[in-house]
């Protein structure tokens, strides 16, 4: 297809080529050979009028006008795929869509495990990667290389839709059989005890107690850090370190090991969970059709969370 004397087939090959700088591993991604490759540079540079990327040392570089091309290019690509090439009327038990999703453990535990059993029941043919939150999340989404993020709120991106999903508030949860510990806990408590927390991203940013640090000005004696939620409870078992938890995460994990739930010494702000993806994922058929889904398994969810509170 041509437009004003452009092959739109090349604009997928300057969006990879910007994206990697490198005409071997564009070359890779695009299934070409090195010399095809750097021609459909070529022809780029002659439509264009610009180098677009020039050698500097072992590297290409961007020109200021490829930075400039690199957002509007990725967009029309993502249009193209959500409304031209993507089916108006679809059929979830025969689609054999791949959904990225980015979002944590935590999460994985408290829902999407069971959004994904109750997909596989009416879209069995539908897969899904899940990547954990890092530093470049929100790159990911933008690019259009995730179809999702399921993150608090904090996390939303401008321009780009969001949905919340729930909110989730946190707790103190010990080892049941802590002889130091009763049924509350003081403030003085919380930062004599030892503590176990979650690290992310390269620079291991700490989850909630970041913030309890700079609210309340004090210093915790923080003895473990893993790099997941699930991880939290089982590290506390047999020992007298304290966890900050979300509550819903805390009561399953309940069910199963010998832990004991109590209030948090201050009061922590409620975590609000959204549902966040690209603008032009907003009319997908099947887009749209996974977003219902995950809220009617949230929602689904808390009802037998009600139920099992009420019976307990």
């Amino acid at each position: 297809m041509r437009f004003h004397h452009l092959d739109l087939n090349l604009l997928v090959a300057l969006d990879v080529l910007l994206e990697e700088q490198n005409i071997t591993r564009t070359a890779e991604r695009l299934h070409m050979t090195q010399s095809a490759t750097s021609g459909v540079l070529g022809r780029l540079r002659t439509f264009f009028e610009d180098e677009l990327l020039v050698q500097v040392g072992r590297k290409m570089q961007p020109t200021p006008y490829a930075l400039e091309l690199a957002g509007p290019v990725r967009e029309v690509l993502l249009t193209i795929r959500s409304s031209i090439t993507a089916r108006p009327v679809f059929d979830p038990a025969s689609s054999k869509r791949h959904f990225r999703l980015v979002t944590s453990d935590y999460l994985i535990s408290v829902l999407f495990a069971q959004v994904i059993q109750k997909i596989h029941q009416q879209a069995p043919h539908i897969t899904f990667e899940i990547i954990s939150p890092g530093d470049n999340s929100g790159e990911l989404l933008m690019r259009g290389e995730v179809d999702m993020m399921i993150v608090p709120e904090r996390y939303i991106i401008d321009d780009h839709p969001a949905q919340l999903l729930f909110e989730e508030d946190h707790v103190c949860v010990v080892w049941r059989d802590n002889p130091a510990v009763g049924d509350s806990l003081t403030l003085e408590q919380y930062l004599e005890m030892g503590h176990i927390s979650v690290g992310f991203g390269r620079n291991r940013h700490l989850s909630i107690e970041d913030w309890i640090m700079n609210q309340y000005g004090v210093n915790r004696r923080l003895e473990v850090i893993s790099n997941d939620f699930n991880t939290l409870p089982q590290l506390l078992v047999g020992t007298p370190r304290l966890a900050t938890m979300h509550r819903r995460l805390a009561r399953l994990y309940a069910r199963y090991l010998p832990l004991r739930i109590l209030p948090t010494p201050m009061e922590i702000p409620v975590m609000r969970e959204f549902m966040l993806w690209h603008r032009s994922m907003e009319g997908d058929p099947m887009h749209r059709w996974l977003r219902e889904r995950i809220r009617d398994c949230i929602q689904r969810i808390d009802q037998q969370e009600d139920d099992w509170l009420a019976t307990g």
